[in-house]
């Protein structure tokens, strides 16, 4: 299994991205989907979280300014960032809790940096 971000880049403060996060292999169902950041000298921050149901949940600092959705057709995790700003800059990293022929686990994607200027 392989989860392959893309999206990140530079942006002004106040404007939108949008990260995917696609998942590929033996892949026979997908339970939650999360977003994760982690900003230079600073703990992992969970971001928000997307449950198979559909059910999200988000971290105070981004509530309502971030939306995490998903299309299970095309195993992809997407999280819709607005009103971003500089504390968002972080390299933002996508985790799956993904079932195939052999078990349950856990898998990350490589990361991708957004940084956002003021």
């Amino acid at each position: 299994v392989q989860l392959v971000e893309s999206g990140g880049g530079l942006v002004q403060a106040g404007e939108s991205l949008r990260l995917s996060c696609a998942a590929s292999g033996s892949i026979l169902s997908i339970n939650a989907m999360y977003w994760y950041r982690q900003a230079p000298g600073k703990q992992p921050e969970l971001v928000a979280t997307i449950l198979a149901g559909g059910g999200t949940h988000y971290a105070d600092s981004v509530k309502g300014r971030f939306t995490i959705s998903r299309d299970n057709g095309m195993n992809t995790a997407y999280l819709q960032m607005s009103s971003l700003s500089p504390e968002d800059t972080a390299v933002y990293y996508c985790k799956m809790n993904i079932r195939t022929l052999g078990s349950t686990d856990d898998y990350w994607g490589q990361g991708t940096q957004v940084t956002v200027s003021s």
